[in-house]
């Protein structure tokens, strides 16, 4: 069995608003990507596994994003959650040269 990344162009990354999250479908994954107030991107599962809480809709600072159900808070280059819950799954993102966000995932044959 082999493993390698498979990109996917999900759309401009100026439709997410500076500061922002938006939950795209990738395959049988729900992705949050955050486009981070000094134009960092970062992609997170988006469903908290406490309670499946839509991380996308969260609040965000330079390094966390907080689920808006409970508050539980998750760091977003680790995926690890400062407040016990298990780690959201973290993703390979980038904004390509034509300004489109890129994410990329697991594809095992």
């Amino acid at each position: 069995m082999t493993t390698s990344l498979t990109e996917h162009r999900l759309g401009p990354a100026d439709e997410i608003p500076t500061g922002e999250g938006r939950t795209y479908t990738v395959g049988d994954d729900q992705i949050a990507v955050f486009r981070l107030r000094d134009g960092r991107v970062r992609a997170l599962s988006a469903i908290c596994p406490h309670a499946g809480g839509p991380i996308a809709d969260g609040q965000t600072d330079s390094a966390t994003v907080i689920c808006p159900l409970h508050q539980h808070i998750y760091e977003l280059d680790t995926g690890h959650c400062r407040t016990g819950q298990p780690p959201l799954r973290t993703y390979p993102v980038r904004v390509d040269d034509t300004g489109h966000i890129v994410v990329s995932t697991v594809v095992t044959n």
